[in-house]
Formats: C-alpha cells, structure tokens, sequence
C-alpha cells in the first residue's frame, strides 16, 4: 500500500522546512532533547492519577511513572518499556502513550525509567527492566492489580519487554498474562528486506539503527544473544500470549514479523498485525491521525482483553 496520507503530507511539510539533523549525528544530550519535544507530555490526555516511585536497581534507584484508571479496581498491570534505541527516550516520551493505555483499557501502567546507553551499556537496560518487572509482582496488591500482568513496550522498549518475558520464564517467574511488542527490534542482524526497503525516510532510518546497536552493545557478540537479540533464543516455547504489532514503512518490520512467527511455531499464542502504510513510532501520532488511531484501538481492546477479562 501507499504511505498514509498522513504522514504523507507530515513528510512533505518536513521536507519543505529544511533538512534537520538526525539524532545520530549530534550530540547524545541534543538527541534526547529532540525526541523529547518531538514526543511531548500532552496534560490534555487525561488520566485519573500520576504517581512517581522508584526502586532498588542493580545500578541505582529506578524511577517509575504509575498511570491509574478511574475505579477501585482491582486492575490489570502493564509494565510499560518506552522506546528510543536504549539511548534517547524517557518518562516524558512515553506520557502520552502511557496516559491513553491507562484510561481507555482500564489498566495500571507503570513506565520503566530504565537505565541508558551510552552512559550505562548492554544489559544495563535489560537489568534494569527485569528488576521492574518482579517489583511490579511482588506489589500487586498496592497497585490494585486484579493478579494479571503483562508487558509492553515500543521499538527498543519492545526489544526489552520481549526479553523479559523470556528471562521471567526461564527463571519461574510469576507468570505473565501477556506480551505486546510495539515495532520491536528482535534481532541485531539488520540485512533483511525491510531494512533496505525502508532505509531512509520514514523517520527511523537503517543508519540510526545502525548507531543504536553500536551506542547499546558495542560487542559485536553479545548482540547475538537472546538477552539483545530475542529472536536469537535457543527455545521460544512456554511463552506468553503475543501482540506483534508491525508497520509496513519500518526497517524493523520484517523481524517484527519474524519474531511473532517464530513465537508461533514454538506452540505460542501469538498475534500479528502488519500496519500497512504506516512507518515506525506511529503510536506517538495515534491522538492525532486516523491512520494511526485505528492500529492503536486494536492494541487497546487486546490488551483489555488479556489483562481485564
């Protein structure tokens, strides 16, 4: 299909004002800040409560971000992993998302501050997300949780998520209810078709994943294994019922695809959906265009389903 005509015209608009640089060629503190203003806290969303805690990590305290719905509960949890290439991207990307999550599929959302690179290279950020994850099962019932858990994440918040549910079995974890991967990055090997595909203009471009893999985990070798590179894992069985969600436009598409196919040929419940005409990070555009609206009510009724029912 065609790009959206969306983002089409969001393109051209950019296109028109100039050439801008990419996050990859400045400064890491500048790049933050761009995708900060680029992914806004929107106040207006609303949500009935925001609370901020923390806890012990493996490498300082990790800063949280509770989103609750209205109710007494109790509710399903979301873990929440924000995306960003585990170098840019924070609580405050992650707002708006988090915000909608919470109030339209009646879920607890807690949004991980996890550790980045290049201050704080591979697995800090795996450490760090996994130590969310048990601290959200042993308070579940301080977060009014109705005993369900699930994870969640986008793009290398995906990568995240997908990891720790694999390291949560493997350690005979409290079982997760559900895994939903938001075009996630699964595997450090970038020649599929998407990535030449897709190499430029579409926002992610191959040479800023390139950047990110090389700014993450720098060892060549350690990205290979399923810690960094879940599509990697030796044994994909025994895992969590999946939401994949995809994008047409994407570099990352084809190992998004790959990884909710693998998911279910390992005996997985696994679910994909391929946006067409839509490129990476379209849950960032999803209070303001149809086209990505739509792809994002779907996840919402999922993850509603899954945690809530």
């Amino acid at each position: 299909m065609p790009l959206a005509t969306e983002y089409q015209a969001m393109f051209e608009q950019l296109a028109a004002a100039g050439p801008t640089p990419s996050v990859r060629d400045l400064p890491v503190a500048d790049g933050r800040a761009l995708y900060r203003a680029a992914r806004a806290v929107n106040p207006d969303l609303p949500i009935h409560n925001i609370s901020d805690a923390s806890l012990p990590g493996p490498g300082g305290d990790i800063a949280l971000r509770i989103y609750q719905p209205s109710g007494d509960g109790p509710f399903g949890i979301l873990v929440y992993f924000h995306g960003g290439g585990w170098v840019i991207g924070d609580l405050d990307t992650a707002d708006a998302v988090c915000r909608e999550i919470a109030t339209l599929a009646d879920l607890v959302v807690v949004s991980v501050d996890y550790r980045l690179a290049p201050e704080h290279l591979f697995p800090a950020a795996v450490e760090d997300s996994y130590a969310a994850l048990k601290w959200v099962q042993d308070n579940v019932r301080a977060l009014h949780g109705n005993g369900k858990i699930g994870v969640c994440g986008e793009s290398a918040g995906g990568n995240l998520a997908a990891v720790v549910a694999q390291q949560n079995r493997d350690n005979e974890g409290p079982p997760i209810a559900f895994q939903c991967l938001l075009y996630p990055v699964t595997d450090a090997e970038m020649g599929r078709p998407s990535y030449r595909e897709n190499s430029s203009g579409y926002l992610l471009e191959t040479a800023t994943m390139e950047w990110f893999w090389d700014t993450y985990c720098p060892n060549p070798e350690q990205r290979l294994t399923s810690d960094a590179s879940p599509l990697r894992a030796s044994n994909l069985e025994r895992l969590p019922p999946a939401l994949v969600v995809t994008a047409e436009f994407d570099p990352l598409r084809d190992e998004g695809n790959a990884y909710a196919q693998a998911l279910q040929a390992a005996g997985n419940d696994a679910q994909l959906i391929c946006c067409d005409g839509l490129v990476h990070d379209f849950f960032s555009t999803a209070a303001v265009f149809a086209c990505s609206r739509e792809p994002f009510e779907q996840t919402i009724a999922v993850l509603r389903e899954h945690l809530n029912s």
